[in-house]
């Protein structure tokens, strides 16, 4: 299945997509929330749809993120070889972890708004894992039994307030509209191969990323597992898995970021693109 959620801001309704075209299952189902997935949501939602009529719904609608706010939005640093090479950081022999506000989250196609006092704004293309049931101390064998499904996420990052102004990375990765995600869920059946997928990023119409799950340092199952041992993840919760070089912060012969106006088009086989147009605070 590939689930979406849709409408205005704050009023978004759970649906689906079959065949290309979009449909409303809000009176199947509440929202794509932490008691969906806790519930077996996804089984039942799948027998509910066999031979029920949908509203449609109009492509042309607004998205939200795929999933509804989880209770938590982790990322994995550094999680490619050749990023960590373009930002002279060492290859981590262990996970690098760090939280995103939820607040951060918006629809998949909603304005980046730079923020206020930024002159360092960057763009990150990466996976999302999004977890299915209660997880606590998973072993990496049973890691996938964890996982509802997958999504695009764009982990916009503040190099600035990010590494120039102590502490931890929080600063530069929680800011309102750096974490849209994506325009849909797929559930993991819809993905062949999760270690097989091309992730790209333009800006401006100018591919500056563009690259291969193939690469992860830390493979999903090897991440959920991780990320376990240290808390307990929650149906709904959204675990991002890192991104390929061509980020600014790397770019030659001088790292340059982005500007109102700016065009961000990105997207993953088997995921879809987003589309986000920068603009600056008010």
């Amino acid at each position: 299945m590939k689930l979406i959620r849709f409408g205005e801001i704050g009023k978004e309704k759970p649906g689906v997509i079959i065949n290309d075209e979009y449909f409303d299952v809000s009176a199947l189902v509440t929202d794509y929330n932490e008691a969906f997935f806790e519930n077996d949501g996804l089984n039942k939602l799948q027998q509910q749809l066999e031979g029920a009529t949908l509203p449609k719904v109009d492509p042309s609608v607004r998205l939200g993120a795929a999933v509804a706010r989880p209770s938590k939005l982790l990322c994995i640093g550094l999680n490619y070889s050749d990023h960590a090479k373009e930002t002279n950081a060492p290859i981590p022999k262990e996970p690098i972890l760090f939280f995103k506000s939820t607040t951060a989250i918006v629809g998949p196609n909603d304005a980046l708004v730079i923020p206020k006092n930024s002159i360092k704004t960057d763009w990150e293309v990466e996976l999302a894992i999004v977890i299915g049931k209660k997880a606590a101390y998973v072993s990496v064998e049973e890691a996938e039994d964890y996982i509802a499904g997958y999504c695009l996420h764009n982990d916009y990052s503040e190099r600035e307030f990010q590494l120039e102004r102590n502490g931890q990375w929080a600063k530069g990765k929680g800011c309102d509209t750096f974490a849209p995600l994506g325009p849909f869920m797929a559930t993991k059946d819809e993905i062949k191969d999760v270690h097989q997928l091309r992730l790209w990023l333009s800006v401006n119409g100018n591919i500056v990323q563009d690259g291969n799950t193939a690469n992860f340092i830390f493979n999903v199952p090897t991440m959920v597992s991780y990320v376990s041992q240290f808390m307990t993840l929650l149906p709904g919760d959204v675990i991002s898995t890192g991104t390929p070089a061509g980020v600014g912060l790397g770019q030659k012969p001088e790292p340059w970021y982005l500007k109102p106006g700016d065009v961000i088009e990105l997207g993953i086989d088997g995921l879809g693109t987003s589309k986000q147009i920068a603009q600056a605070y008010q």
